[in-house]
C-alpha cells in the first residue's frame, strides 16, 4: 500500500479502512506478545519470585545461564536443534521448488487444483494426529513398515528403540507436512513473473527446461531467500510440537532427537523455575538474531532483492 507524499497515517487509514482492519489482529498479537513482553527479559538475570515481581526479585547475574551451559547435554541438544533445523529448511525448500515448478508446467487445471490441495492438506494436521500416523508406520509389532519388511523376508526393526534412523524420519515428516504451504507461495511468485519473458525466450528457440533454468528459477530466488531467512531466525528453536508429539519422553531416542526446547521443558517440569527458561529463551533469540543478521548480509551481497533489510 503506497502512501502519497505529504499524506499522514490517519488519512491513509480513512482511505483504506478495510485493509488496516485485516492487519489489526496481527498487529495486536505482535504488540502484546512481541513488545509488551520485552520487560520480562530481565527475569533471565533474576531469581524470579512471583510475589515480588520483576522489579523486586533478587538479581543473580548470569547464574541462570549456568543451568543450560554447564549441562552435559548442552552440546548434544544444541547440535540436534541446529542440524535438524538446517535439514528441515534445506529439504523443504528443495522439494517445494521442485513441486511448484512441476505444478506450474502441468496443463490440466483440475489436476493442478487436486494436487495442490493434496500437498497442502498435511499442513493443517496437528502434530498429535501426525504422531499417530507415524506410530502406525513404525510400531514394532504391527507397524506398516515392519509388516512390509517381513513380507519381503527382511528382519523387522525396533524403530522406537533405535535412535539412528530418526533424524531421517523427522526430516521426511517435516517435508511431508510443510512443503505444501511453500508450494503455494512459490506458485504465487511464479504467477507474478512477467509472461512476456517466457514468450520472448520461446521465440528465441529456448526449450521449456532452459526457460525454467534461466528465467523462472532466477526470478524466484528473492522469494526463496526471504523464506529461508525467516526460517533461519528460529534455527535455535526446535519444533517442540513436532519433537514432543512424536518422540515424547522416549529417552532412548534423545541422542538424535532431543532439542533445546524439549530439554528445557523436561527440566522445567522438575524445577519449575521460569528464570532458567527465560535465560535459555534469550540465548535462543540472540543466536537466531546473529544467524539472521549474518545470513541477511550474505543474501544482500549474493542476491538482488533477496534480503530482509
Amino acid at each position: 500500500m503506497r502512501m502519497k507524499k505529504g499524506g499522514g497515517l490517519i488519512r491513509d487509514i480513512r482511505k483504506n479502512p478495510f485493509s488496516y482492519l485485516l492487519i489489526l489482529p496481527a498487529t495486536i498479537y505482535v504488540f502484546l506478545f512481541g513488545y509488551c513482553t520485552l520487560p520480562y527479559l530481565v527475569i533471565a538475570f533474576q531469581k524470579f519470585n512471583y510475589k515480588q515481581g520483576i522489579f523486586h526479585s533478587e538479581f543473580v547475574g548470569l547464574k541462570n545461564f549456568e543451568f543450560f551451559f554447564k549441562s552435559p547435554k548442552f552440546l548434544e541438544v544444541t547440535f540436534n536443534t541446529v542440524f535438524l533445523n538446517f535439514m528441515f529448511i534445506g529439504f523443504v525448500i528443495i522439494f517445494a521448488l521442485i513441486f511448484s515448478l512441476m505444478l506450474n508446467e502441468a496443463r490440466g487445471k483440475f489436476f493442478r487444483k487436486v494436487t495442490q490441495s493434496t500437498f497442502l492438506l498435511p499442513n493443517f494436521m496437528s502434530w498429535v494426529v501426525v504422531s499417530y500416523i507415524v506410530y502406525a508406520l513404525f510400531a514394532s509389532d504391527y507397524g506398516i513398515v515392519n509388516v512390509f519388511l517381513k513380507s519381503i523376508g527382511a528382519s523387522p526393526v525396533s524403530w522406537y528403540s533405535s535412535p539412528g534412523p530418526w533424524r531421517v524420519i523427522l526430516v521426511l515428516i517435516k517435508v511431508w507436512k510443510d512443503t505444501g504451504m511453500q508450494v503455494v507461495i512459490y506458485l504465487a511468485a511464479i504467477t507474478g513473473i512477467d509472461t512476456s519473458l517466457s514468450e520472448a525466450a520461446k521465440v528465441d528457440g529456448a526449450s521449456r527446461l532452459q526457460t525454467i533454468r534461466h528465467i523462472i528459477f532466477p526470478l524466484m530466488i528473492p522469494t526463496v531467500s526471504i523464506l529461508a531467512l525467516l526460517s533461519i531466525g528460529k534455527i535455535f528453536y526446535g519444533d517442540f510440537g513436532m519433537i514432543y508429539g512424536i518422540i515424547g519422553d522416549n529417552g532412548v531416542l534423545y541422542p538424535t532427537t532431543d532439542v533445546i526446547d524439549t530439554y528445557v521443558f523436561r527440566a522445567m517440569r522438575k524445577t519449575g523455575d521460569p528464570s532458567q527458561a527465560m535465560a535459555v529463551g534469550l540465548y535462543q533469540s540472540l543466536m537466531g538474531f546473529l544467524f539472521v543478521f549474518g545470513s541477511n548480509w550474505i543474501a544482500s551481497k549474493k542476491t538482488d532483492g533477496g534480503a530482509l533489510f
